[in-house]
Parts: structure tokens; C-alpha cells; sequence
């Protein structure tokens, strides 16, 4: 299959330190990847490449067929949904939840003077529909609990029909009940023959939903292992990443972990 992603020796350095260290890593058109490693492993800084908004200080950083530094990434970005806290931070608080995601149309947040056509409106309002979230088109987007901002943000993500989305910590601080209704969507998207590849960082191995293809496991900016799930994920390269002996379990193609007693 093409490569979605492609990744080659790629370092960032920072005041003296490889916040990613010579990480290569292909991601193809039909993979859906989860990236998983403790806090400062570089998790959130590789989709900070992925998604152009951060150049490698060496190696290269392929997407979607064109080379980062010798593309335009404005162009680029378009063909990239990317869904976080931090973008969530940014949406009006006053912006309907139909606008949220409509406005992705034209890659702003907030509502201002732009011209929609009915087909984006019904685009806006089928991707709704489809993350549960059509009932709720009129609510503001600060009205919301946090599960809903989040489906909300892979809503307008998604609704560009990009050739690559992108999750940080999709799940982090959801209730039981509003990550488990996270899950089984994204569970459902990610086994669609249709969805584009897909990479989502977490650092909780329950929270890896079924229908996830391929795993990275990250350790200091290095890789620790990478591949289909039902390899590279076991309780020897999770010991390694997270620096403690870990007890891994699986039951229905989800998992769990915990230290070793």
C-alpha cells in the first residue's frame, strides 16, 4: 500500500536534547497506528511533524507523498485532519457545535464572514450524525462535557474527508462511560475499508480501540518496537517503554495493563 506517513532518521533536538532520536517509521494508506509511551517520550512532538506544524532538525519527514521542506505546507495541511485538547482550547466557547465542525471547511475556527454551501452543511451535518452529535448541532460548543467537545473536535476533523487523521489523547480525561462511547466510535470508524490511515497517541494501552491495526512504542524519543498490534505489543516492550515490569492481558481485542506484583 502507499505510505500515508513516512518517517527517515528523524531527530528534533532541543536545548541539547533529541526530544525525537532517529525514529524511522512508515505508516501505509491502510493502517491505523496507536502510539503509546510515558510522559516525555515524544509521543505528542511526532504528530507535531505529522501534522507540518513542526520540521525534523535532521532525517526526513515524508506525508502524503510530499516532503517536508520542500512543500508547501499550507496546501499540505488540508489533506491532514488532526483532532487535540489543545485545538479544542481554541474553539469559541460561543460557536455552535454545527459551525465547529463546519468551519473546518475553510480551516478556521470561529465563525466570521465565510459563504457555505448546502452540500458543506450537509457534509457538517452527516459527520454529526455519524459521531452522535446531531442532536446537539445547535448547542454551544462551551456547553458541552468533555466526551462531547472530543467527538466534536473528530467531527470537524474529519469533515474534509482528510487522507490522514491525527488523535492526541483522544480519551484523556473522560469518564468511564463517555470513553468506553468514545471507543466503540472510533472502533466503528477505524474498521471502515474508507477511513484514511490514522495515528493516535494515548498512554494507556486500554484505551487502544478494536479495529487498531499497529502499534510504536516510544522511550525517550527513541523506538522501543513498531508493528502489527499482535507483536510489537507485549508486557516485554511495554516494561521497556514505561522503565517497570508490566503484566499485560487482552480479552476481545482489547487490553489492559499494570505493573507486575
Amino acid at each position: 500500500m502507499p505510505s500515508a506517513l513516512e518517517f527517515t532518521d528523524v531527530v528534533v533536538r532541543r536545548e541539547g536534547r533529541n526530544i525525537v532520536d532517529h525514529v524511522t517509521w512508515e505508516v501505509s494508506d491502510d493502517q491505523r497506528w496507536v502510539v503509546l509511551g510515558p510522559n516525555g517520550a515524544g509521543k505528542t512532538t511526532l504528530l507535531q511533524l505529522a501534522d507540518t506544524l513542526l520540521h525534523p532538525t535532521s532525517g526526513a519527514v515524508e506525508i502524503l507523498g510530499e516532503q517536508l521542506g520542500r512543500t508547501d505546507v499550507f496546501e499540505l495541511r488540508p489533506r491532514i485532519g488532526f483532532a487535540s485538547s489543545a485545538m479544542a482550547r481554541r474553539v469559541p466557547r460561543d460557536e455552535t457545535v454545527l459551525n465547529a465542525v463546519l468551519t473546518a471547511a475553510y480551516s478556521v475556527l470561529g465563525r466570521w464572514n465565510e459563504e457555505y454551501e448546502d452540500i458543506d452543511e450537509r457534509q457538517a451535518m452527516r459527520v454529526l450524525a455519524e459521531w452522535h452529535l446531531d442532536h446537539l448541532a445547535d448547542r454551544l460548543f462551551g456547553t458541552l462535557s468533555d466526551g462531547e467537545q472530543k467527538r466534536v473536535q473528530i467531527a470537524r476533523a474529519i469533515m474534509t474527508d482528510p487522507e490522514l487523521l491525527l488523535l492526541d489523547e483522544p480519551t484523556a480525561s473522560l469518564d468511564l462511560g463517555s470513553r468506553e462511547e468514545l471507543l466503540g466510535l472510533l472502533s466503528g470508524y477505524a474498521s471502515s475499508p474508507t477511513t484514511p490511515a490514522m495515528v493516535m497517541v494515548t498512554h494507556h494501552v486500554e484505551e487502544i480501540p478494536v479495529g487498531f491495526t499497529h502499534v510504536l512504542l516510544l522511550r525517550d524519543g527513541g523506538v522501543v518496537a513498531a508493528g502489527p498490534l499482535d507483536e510489537a505489543l507485549t508486557a516485554e516492550n511495554l516494561s521497556i517503554a514505561f522503565g517497570m515490569p508490566i503484566v499485560l492481558t487482552s480479552d476481545g481485542g482489547r487490553y489492559a495493563a499494570r505493573a507486575a506484583s
